[in-house]
């Protein structure tokens, strides 16, 4: 969580394959670049194609940057657990399987971790979800950016069966439990970065 009057803070989640995740956040007012890659694992082993046998460690992720006098921190928790993704699936999210799949958050800071676990607690005890929140909170672990063809992907991809199945519905939720923060033209990361 940010300190001061700073600019910009950033979070970290996982919460299933990142393509829908970076949608949803590409599509939330605040939100200043949703930056698709992989946490919880080594550098070296941060690729696709390594994180997508399970062993890595890795979690396919999004890095949220954010500007917190527009959108707070716990705002977006809040987007997070009710539509970027299912907090109940234990490694996997719809179609996909495996750790990589988990449903994380890496904080940034000490502060972050505990307003995550607060918020976790809350939503369990007061039974939000019928299933108890697997969501794992997990420190100390540097965020690695995807390959560029794993960025703006449900952008780009509008008509893939996959991204209209499994994301796109993602959007419409966003943009009907939290028309506030919904922005119609997502930010990107764009395919020169």
């Amino acid at each position: 969580m940010p300190t001061g009057d700073a600019a910009s803070a950033v979070l970290v989640l996982a919460g299933g394959c990142f393509w829908g995740v970076q949608g949803v956040f590409q599509h939330t007012t605040g939100v200043s670049e949703a930056l698709s890659g992989y946490a919880g694992g080594a550098e070296k082993t941060a690729s696709y194609h390594m994180v997508g046998y399970g062993d890595t460690g890795h979690a396919e992720s999004v890095r949220v940057t954010y500007d917190p006098k527009v959108i707070k921190f716990g705002k977006l928790l809040q987007i997070f657990f009710s539509v970027a993704h299912d907090p109940t699936q234990l490694d996997r999210q719809g179609p996909d399987e495996g750790p990589q799949y988990r449903s994380a958050i890496f904080p940034v800071n000490a502060a972050q971790a505990d307003v995550a676990k607060a918020y976790i607690a809350q939503l369990n005890k007061a039974r939000v979800f019928a299933d108890t929140i697997v969501t794992k909170i997990e420190t100390d672990k540097p965020f690695y950016r995807a390959e560029k063809e794993h960025q703006d992907f449900m952008t780009l991809y509008p008509d893939s069966p996959y991204i209209a199945e499994n994301d796109l519905p993602k959007i419409t939720e966003l943009k009907k439990f939290f028309p506030e923060e919904f922005r119609a033209t997502p930010v990107l990361i764009g395919r020169a970065s």
